[in-house]
């Protein structure tokens, strides 16, 4: 009998119904956590080393009268303060995109149909649909019939899985102890169900711990600590040279005014400070373009180590086959009609899985109106049996029906060994067309019979299609190209699993490993079979851990998918974890580091290519930056030690210093991938983003230009005067910061003109434009204390500025 409960259960709230309660309770959310606003990164910049060493620069300008000079430097560390903020702007919107992005759902029931809707729009009243590995998105009570296992050890601390199941007659009032509560953020082990939702937001159990949750940052990346220290280092560094050469200008020649601002010079010059923003850019424009390739960013240290990935372990079901479940063969096909009604009683009513979804929708009809709209018990699937139970009430008893795993419906019906062989023969024959096999049987039971109380009536089996990704195999082949394993790991059949392979593209030579083999191996014996195997079936979740730890000990960087509650282990143990987005649990996503959006094998490659991508841009970036304040710092020391009159002067260094900031930023993460990218194996695992190598390029690039530059500084104090050699060495030194910056951008290949470097000849344009005011607007050119040199000397300067920021270039060109 269908009561008015049941009506309602079927129904769920209104759309309008649900708009007016979001109006009057809010959204299903805790307090969000805050991005870094206006004024926390204006506050962040403020304390950079750069800017208050400019600061101090210009009150020592100030306090010696030089009103001009001190007044430009304060509009130049103004207008570095303005860059900089624009580019951590910039990092954040960034970041803002990804987290709205990473909102979680929910399935609920609406005006009679199942909807997903984003979990914020969760309101009192609401019939939310729970399955296993999901995360409960609000307060509320079970009102179907299901068993669910829950863990509350976010609420309680304790780690056992609570059993809940819907209220009786006689059960504790409704509170935190009743059997039926179901609270918000705890996690659905096992089983699935129905819940009328009670409260919301800040108002559940969780609403509090989530207002203190919100106040937490993000962790910075290692390489992102490693650039702070380097750049804290090297801060006291400048700070001890800047003292050095400001008594050494006092000591020697008395000049105690110009020490100071030749100190300060040395310090501008050697302090990095595009480290940090340079590392906080790439992270973050690169997880925006790797959303836009359909995956999301869950741990930004996962973009260090993705272009460095040697084995990508995947699953096969919705991964490299679109999960797409259709009835394909019936058998018996005598019986076909009772088969798929038995599978469709053995399937959730409102059903999440593929393939409860594809005996739901297609099922044809039979006795299934005549009985409750809900199973009156399910018993879910286990490891110890892989089928599941749904018993149905009749008017002379208990139907109970079984779907799962062909052993385990053999098991269930006891079947003699000749007919058990019989029916895995024809697993088998199914199983080798590519199709996934499950087995069905029911019989009859009393009221509170056990399931294994008696032996149940074999039906048949159902195979179901799943097509292949069209994008699968030419994935696979790039993979395999770049020097990247691809491993599949199964619970299907093992024919299934190689069918699948084999149309994929990838290697079935030595065979399959099955999870039972598997259990067998020690360490070296497993490790063996991991250097030919590529297809793994019949493994289970648990079994995943124990491939990643051994491809781990093999010194393999693991890529590993996972979308079940048990596959977190492995998730959380392979250096990338990737979860599905679709059809992944949320136990699996928040164990992951990335999170696939449209759960395709094709994404996870394409993210390889462009972690490859941003780890060279990122190197070069660094070089780059590296090796310009080499002639910097060395311009600034070298007339001292020489005993000629200063080349550079704060405002100098502050021009060069807007320019640097958005060419290293924007210019090199703009860069495209290298035609080679995915033609060369990976990295090495140890090897260093910025290592010894690095290093060495960058002091023989910066010493390039320093050496071309003082030469024209050399030459000009012989040829003309003091601020003509000053002003000839100065525009070389500006131009071999953009020659230096292609030459280092263009290692990767690309046209020169092409439409990636619009940014480079933008910012080229604008500081040309500038170096010609400077130039040959008089009191510009005495603020900057420099003249217009000679024709002679201006062609010198042109001249040395290709020469020495374009040589490696053509160095590498020529190798």
């Amino acid at each position: 009998m269908t009561t008015a409960a049941d009506q309602d259960d079927a129904q769920g709230l209104s759309a309008a119904e649900a708009a007016r309660r979001l109006a009057e309770f809010g959204p299903n959310a805790a307090p969000a956590r805050r991005g870094r606003g206006l004024v926390r990164i204006i506050a962040e910049t403020l304390r950079e080393p750069m800017f208050l060493l400019l600061l101090a620069a210009a009150g020592l300008y100030l306090l010696l009268g030089d009103w001009r000079e001190g007044i430009f430097l304060c509009l130049g560390a103004t207008a570095a303060l303005g860059l900089v903020i624009s580019q951590e702007a910039r990092s954040e919107r960034a970041l803002a995109a990804l987290r709205d992005l990473s909102q979680p759902t929910a399935r609920v029931l609406r005006d009679g149909s199942v909807q997903r809707i984003p979990a914020r729009e969760i309101v009192p009243g609401d019939l939310v649909l729970i399955a296993e590995g999901e995360r409960i998105p609000a307060d509320g009570r079970l009102v179907s019939n299901d068993v669910l296992g829950v863990d509350e050890s976010i609420l309680t601390g304790e780690s056992a899985l609570v059993d809940k199941r819907r209220a009786e007659p006689g059960d504790a009032p409704a509170g935190e102890t009743a059997p039926d509560q179901l609270f918000a953020g705890t996690m659905t082990l096992r089983g699935q169900g129905l819940a009328r939702v009670t409260r919301t937001g800040a108002a559940t159990s969780l609403g509090q711990i989530d207002a203190s949750l919100a106040g937490l940052a993000e962790e910075p990346t290692p390489l992102q600590r490693t650039a702070g220290r380097l750049v804290g280092w090297l801060g006291v560094m400048a700070l001890a040279f800047c003292a050095l050469v400001a008594l050494a200008y006092g000591l020697v020649r008395g000049a105690w005014i110009d020490g100071g601002l030749a100190g300060l010079t040395v310090a501008i010059a050697l302090v990095p400070e595009e480290f940090p923003m340079v590392l906080a850019v790439f992270l973050a424009l690169g997880a925006r373009r790797l959303a836009r390739r359909r995956v999301l960013v869950r741990r930004n240290a996962a973009i260090e180590a993705l272009g460095g990935a040697t084995v990508l372990c995947v699953d096969k079901t919705g991964t490299l086959t679109e999960n797409r479940m259709r009835v394909a063969r019936l058998w018996p096909e005598a019986s076909a009609n009772e088969l798929w009604a038995i599978g469709r009683l053995a399937s959730a009513p409102r059903p999440s899985d593929p393939m409860d979804r594809a005996l739901q929708e297609g099922a044809k009809p039979s006795g299934r109106a005549a009985l409750d709209p809900e199973p009156s018990r399910v018993w879910p699937l286990t490891a110890e049996r892989m089928a599941v139970i749904q018993a149905w009430r009749q008017a002379d008893g208990v139907l109970l029906a079984a779907k799962g795993a062909p052993e385990a419906i053999i098991s269930l019906c006891r079947l003699p060994a000749a007919e058990a062989e019989k029916v895995m023969e024809e697993v088998r024959n199914l199983a080798q067309a590519g199709l996934r096999v499950l087995g069905a049987c029911a019989r009859q039971a009393q009221a509170d019979e056990a399931p294994d109380a008696a032996a149940f009536r074999f039906s048949g089996l159902i195979g179901f299609e799943d097509p292949l990704r069209a994008d699968a195999p030419a994935a696979i082949a790039e993979a395999r190209t770049a020097g990247v394993q691809v491993m599949m790991i199964t619970g299907d059949h093992p024919s299934t699993a190689l069918a699948v392979a084999r149309a994929a593209g990838l290697e079935v030579e030595a065979g399959v490993l099955l999870g039972a083999e598997l259990a067998q191996l020690d360490a070296s014996a497993l490790a063996a079979r991991l250097a030919t195997v590529r297809v793994f079936a019949r493994v289970a979740p648990e079994q995943k851990l124990a491939l990643v730890q051994a491809l781990k000990a093999r010194g393999e960087v693991v890529v590993m998918t996972g979308d079940g509650v048990n596959d977190a282990p492995a998730l959380e143990a392979a250096h990338i974890g990737v979860a599905m987005g679709r059809r992944g649990s949320d136990v699996a996503r928040e164990a992951a580091d990335l999170v696939l959006l449209d759960d395709s094998f094709a994404s996870i490659v394409g993210g390889v290519r462009l972690g490859r991508r941003i780890f060279a841009n990122l190197r070069r970036a660094l070089t780059y930056v590296t090796a310009i304040h080499v002639p910097v710092a060395g311009l600034a020391i070298a007339p001292v030690l020489l005993g000629l009159p200063p080349l550079l002067y704060p405002m100098h260094v502050m021009l060069l210093e807007l320019a640097i900031d958005p060419i290293c930023a924007l210019v090199f993460e703009g860069e495209p991938s290298g035609r080679n990218a995915m033609r060369r194996p990976p990295r090495k695992r140890d090897e260093a983003l910025f290592g010894a190598a690095e290093l060495r390029r960058a002091m023989i690039q910066g010493l390039g230009v320093l050496a071309a530059v003082l030469a024209v500084y050399l030459i000009g104090l012989q040829q003309a005067s003091e601020v003509q050699a000053r002003g000839a060495a100065f525009l070389a030194l500006a131009l071999s910061n953009l020659v230096l910056a292609l030459a280092d951008a263009a290692s990767g290949g690309g046209r020169l003109f092409g439409r990636h470097r619009r940014i480079f000849w933008a910012i080229s344009a604008a500081l040309a434009v500038i170096l010609a005011l400077v130039m040959y607007v008089p009191a510009l050119a005495q603020l900057f204390r420099i003249a217009p040199p000679p024709a002679a000397l201006l062609g010198m300067a042109l001249a040395a500025a290709v020469v020495g920021g374009g040589w490696p270039l053509v160095v590498r060109r020529a190798g």
